[in-house]
């Protein structure tokens, strides 16, 4: 099994000296890797916005009145107004990536209202926009330290509190990131 191949469906936990502010202390999960670059989604960048306002902007009825303040993430810079939707595999969506056996990433709008009628899967996070690498980059930047990378767990994506999904995540490596410098170098 290559490198490449080992990254997908994996989670990116930004270095505590990555000075980037679109990834700054953010977890990233990394839906597809491969030579020609790799594609994922911030889980714990909110946006201001919530599902009913994204309802509103979709033109959608808000079935179901608890739905409205569920939050809409930043899901990284790349095409901001492209919503992407990470879950759990129940139900059949249009334009539905399956990834691996517990997740699947769905980009139609079909899915956005399934959930706003509490229809949708059992557990999911809207995103706007993607984090984006080239060929080559992200394997640039992990040896440069910018990245830690590990197996992705669904409890941090779904049920971990926002404000503890980077250090949850890196912890899932035995890494507590307190206690990192941000100035890193080689052995």
């Amino acid at each position: 099994m290559s490198f490449i191949s080992q990254l997908s469906n994996q989670f990116l936990i930004a270095m505590p000296g990555l000075q980037d502010p679109n990834f700054s202390h953010t977890v990233t999960f990394l839906c597809e890797h491969s030579s020609e670059g790799a594609m994922g989604l911030l889980i714990n960048r909110p946006t201001p916005m919530n599902l009913g306002d994204l309802a509103t902007q979709l033109g959608l009825d808000l079935g179901e009145p608890e739905m409205t303040n569920v939050p809409v993430y930043q899901g990284g810079p790349v095409q901001p107004a492209q919503g992407f939707v990470l879950h759990t595999p129940q139900g059949e969506w249009d334009n539905t990536l399956e990834l691996g056996t517990d997740l699947a990433l769905t980009v139609s709008q079909d899915i956005i209202e399934a959930i706003a009628h509490g229809l949708g899967p059992k557990k999911f996070l809207i995103a706007l926009g993607y984090a984006g690498w080239g060929a080559g980059q992200l394997e640039d930047e992990i040896a440069a330290n910018s990245w830690l990378n590990g197996p992705a767990d669904n409890r941090v994506i779904f049920d971990t509190p926002l404000d503890e999904r980077w250090a949850t995540a890196a912890a899932l490596l035995g890494v507590e990131l307190a206690l990192i410098s941000p100035d890193v170098g080689h052995a």
